[in-house]
């Protein structure tokens, strides 16, 4: 459902060049499992543990039918956050809120520690939110659902141009729906 993710190639940022790329398994595995393990992480993802708890979670999407794809996320080259991309309106999600066809969600972890708390969030969810918009002429909608609790999450989506549509009580966690429009979208040069 994300047709051709590599073909959407890279995406000038003011931070440097970013990319995603499908996670592979094994070899994106200790990488993934080490950011997981993480307790700022890990408070939020819940897949601390061993390498196979990720690599499950991981593997579910792989083998899935293409709603919700993992990525790994690529700064100048190096990999630095883990993403998920999946179709939110059919998503058990879309039980919670008023989705429309074609919304298209993120989950974003910055994996090193240094990736965070300096605005790099807010920048990359900025710039892909863009691209989905531009790339998939039927997604209206980028949405998420951070916790509420996990407030640099909830600021970094606000900077890069999503609006808190509402609170939702999902299985796990307190959300907030956080949403970007087409309208939002910056006009072309």
């Amino acid at each position: 459902m994300f047709d051709d993710l590599p073909g959407w190639g890279a995406i000038p940022t003011s931070a440097g060049e970013f990319r995603l790329g499908p996670v592979r398994l094994p070899a994106d595995l200790d990488l993934l499992a080490g950011w997981m393990n993480d307790p700022e992480v890990a408070a939020f993802w819940e897949l601390a543990g061993p390498p196979d708890r990720t690599a499950r979670h991981v593997r579910a999407q792989l083998d899935g039918d293409g709603r919700s794809l993992p990525c790994l996320g690529l700064l100048d080259g190096e990999p630095m956050s883990y993403w998920e991309l999946y179709r939110a309106d059919l998503d058990p999600l879309a039980a919670h809120y008023p989705a429309r066809p074609h919304d298209t969600g993120l989950h974003l972890l910055l994996g090193p520690a240094a990736s965070r708390g300096r605005g790099l969030g807010a920048v990359l969810l900025g710039a892909l939110a863009e691209r989905i918009l531009r790339r998939r002429p039927h997604c209206e909608r980028v949405v998420a659902e951070p916790d509420v609790r996990n407030r640099r999450s909830v600021r970094a989506f606000e900077r890069a141009g999503f609006r808190a549509a509402a609170e939702l009580d999902l299985p796990g966690k307190r959300a907030a729906l956080m949403v970007r429009t087409r309208a939002a979208l910056p006009a072309r040069a």
